[in-house]
């Protein structure tokens, strides 16, 4: 498959994802808030969204299971397999507490750079800024304390290719 092919492709899928953004209301801050007030005036509508999502994902992936390389040509790539540990549940607990307080996460501040650039930049800003500080401030300090032997978060390892069955 060649490059322009394989990159309208690409576009095509942001471009389906982004619409299912604005579709279902996932631009919204007050909308992604409104999900995680359990305890005020819940809106379900995101479990919904994610329910959908994932009822089209599972026969797709199940789908691209059998197949010996993906449609675009390639390999069909897997992260590397890690344990659960102390630094992906702490990640994962700055991820969802930045999700909540902002209401957006880095898809739907992407799509909201043409909807309320000025909301979407200041996101922007404050996600680079945490991005840098991991990377300069925090990587170093985890490395240097990690245990002899531990994956180390700034190299991890390349990842693995999912064999075909």
């Amino acid at each position: 498959m060649t490059n322009s092919l394989r990159n309208a492709g690409t576009f095509l899928a942001g471009l389906v994802f982004g619409v299912g953004l604005i579709v279902s209301g996932m631009t919204s801050p007050d909308k992604v808030l409104g999900f995680l007030d359990i305890f005020g005036a819940w809106d379900p509508s995101l479990a919904f969204v994610m329910g959908g999502a994932v009822l089209t994902a599972m026969p797709l992936f199940a789908l691209a299971k059998r197949r010996a390389r993906p449609v675009a040509g390639g390999s069909f790539d897997a992260p590397p397999k890690t344990p659960v540990d102390g630094r992906l549940l702490a990640g994962a607990a700055m991820f969802g507490i930045g999700w909540g307080l902002a209401g957006i996460c880095p898809g739907p501040g992407f799509v909201n750079l043409a909807i309320s650039p000025v909301q979407a930049a200041i996101f922007g800003v404050a996600m680079v800024g945490g991005l840098l500080f991991s990377a300069r401030v925090l990587r170093p300090f985890l490395d240097a304390t990690a245990p002899q032997g531990s994956a180390q978060l700034s190299g991890q390892g390349d990842a693995e290719a999912i064999p075909a069955e």
